[in-house]
């Protein structure tokens, strides 16, 4: 477990961390800048790869939902929710996430949920709440969604195909749709100095590194309990901006940092009918202790890598 929570408090880090990276892209082509992005990204996941498997008939459905509303649909939706609402409006609705990945799950528990309760108010005390207008409410809404089919749509496929193999996919498809619906939809121009930096570091280190600790993460912990470490992001970003000096810390975002990790500790809690070591196959996406499922194969080894 212990290695879930540092996976998942890694991803989440570094996903926050990411904000002013990610700003360093505005203007450029959305779709294909994101082609750009999971180019790169596959390129780097296949060198570490040892192998990749295919996936059957039944792994593309899945997949699919990943890329088309946890990837390429939520970033520009996310874009397009800042127009007609506040940042910290929309960070605030996306604080639903915990909460919606902990009731869906069905293997979740109180203290899962209760977790993700306590997680969401946090993210509302850093975010500072925000205004929207037009159809700011129901773009932060999808945002969210797209937030959270990220995680449900991997659970089973990620159990088939391995942590490296989802990331991997979900990357390349991702590069496909984006390259096609990006040459009709904003074009392709060459990057500056500025943005190739922005699309090298989000390839390497937010989409290769934190895709495929993030899915690491839920299959050690389940949705429900991973789903809480996503508050992570809006403190990780928070200290970000303090650091570059764009932001100060108030006693607000410092009562939302404690909210947040509070949330976390109460999340995570083991049930009390689960000792440690325990794991489920269910839809939590929980997989046995001696699993090389990173590698594609649920069956036991002789050495577990972490």
């Amino acid at each position: 477990m212990k290695l879930g929570v540092a996976a998942g408090a890694t991803a989440a880090t570094i996903v926050g961390a990411s904000v002013p990276i990610t700003g360093m892209l505005d203007g450029y082509p959305v779709l294909t800048g994101q082609a750009m992005r999971y180019a790169l990204g596959a390129a780097v996941l296949l060198l570490v790869a040892r192998r990749l498997p295919m996936p059957s008939w039944r792994d593309i459905p899945p997949l699919l939902g990943v890329v088309v509303t946890g990837m390429l649909g939520f970033n520009a939706v996310l874009i397009a929710a800042q127009q007609y609402a506040e940042p910290g409006f929309v960070a605030a609705v996306m604080g639903g996430a915990p909460i919606a990945l902990a009731l869906l799950s069905r293997q979740r528990t109180a203290s899962a949920v209760v977790g993700a309760v306590v997680v969401a108010a946090g993210i509302v005390l850093l975010s500072g709440g925000g205004s929207w207008h037009g159809p700011g409410l129901a773009l932060a809404l999808i945002t969210m969604a797209g937030e959270v089919c990220f995680t449900l749509f991997a659970v089973g496929v990620v159990r088939r195909l391995g942590v490296l193999g989802v990331a991997t996919w979900t990357c390349i498809l991702a590069t496909v749709i984006g390259a096609v619906l990006g040459t009709f939809f904003g074009g392709w121009q060459m990057p500056n100095a500025r943005q190739g930096f922005s699309l090298v570091l989000l390839a390497v280190v937010v989409t290769a590194l934190a895709f495929g600790l993030w899915y690491f993460a839920v299959n050690r912990l389940g949705s429900d309990r991973a789903g809480v470490l996503i508050g992570l992001m809006p403190v990780s970003g928070l200290a970000t901006s303090v650091l570059l000096g764009a932001q100060e810390l108030t006693l607000v975002s410092v009562a939302g940092v404690t909210t947040v990790a509070l949330g976390c500790v109460i999340g995570l809690r083991r049930g009390t009918h689960e000792p440690e070591g325990t794991h489920h196959t269910h839809d939590a996406g929980r997989v046995p202790p001696k699993s090389t499922i990173a590698n594609g194969s649920d069956t036991a080894a002789e050495v577990v890598a972490p």
